[in-house]
């Protein structure tokens, strides 16, 4: 009896292995990071404010910029910024227009978040102002088309200028949208 056991449980396993189709799992690769492939271009319109340190001569600042971000891979980007920022002093002091053209690097360690530092000049507009010195460092978060960071942004004045002001720095918020080109 043990054998017709034996042999009839071999029978249906066969049976249900033959009549069953068999269809092994596909893994979809998922990129942890939503840079493009490769190179590509972005378009960033955006508006930033910021406020300073109780010591610095200058209250807060707002101002506007474009940028110009080229992926060079899916986890490093070069950017390029120009716009209009004006800083707002204190004490009825001259407050500082300027046009800020900076470059820079983004660096994308998780998905969608990035580290980025730049550094460039602030183009006077006022007569007799000269040019500033400009660094900063932050982090941000891309989301569909929107970008929203917040950075540290030095400035370096020179002391001959009319809207002289000591070495000071500002903590800004960037909100902005990113066409691809």
């Amino acid at each position: 009896m043990k054998t017709i056991t034996k042999i009839f449980t071999m029978a249906a396993a066969v049976a249900l292995f033959a009549t069953t189709s068999l269809n092994a799992q596909t893994m979809m690769e998922t990129d942890p990071n939503p840079a493009p492939k490769g190179m590509g271009f972005k378009v960033g319109v955006g508006i930033n404010g910021g406020v300073f340190r109780d010591k610095s001569p200058m209250d807060y600042a707002y101002g506007a910029d474009l940028k110009l971000q080229w992926d060079l891979t899916p986890y490093v980007a070069v950017t390029a910024s120009g716009g209009y920022t004006k800083l707002i002093a204190k004490d009825n002091a001259v407050d500082a227009d300027f046009i800020p053209a900076k470059g820079g690097v983004k660096v994308f360690p998780i998905k969608r978040m990035y580290l980025a530092t730049e550094a460039g000049a602030g183009i006077a507009i006022q007569d007799g102002a000269k040019t500033n010195f400009i660094y900063s460092g932050g982090l941000g978060y891309e989301f569909g088309g929107f970008d929203a960071g917040v950075r540290y942004e030095g400035y370096v004045n020179d002391s001959a200028s009319t809207t002289y002001f000591r070495k000071t720095g500002q903590y800004a918020v960037r909100l902005a949208y990113n066409f691809k080109l």
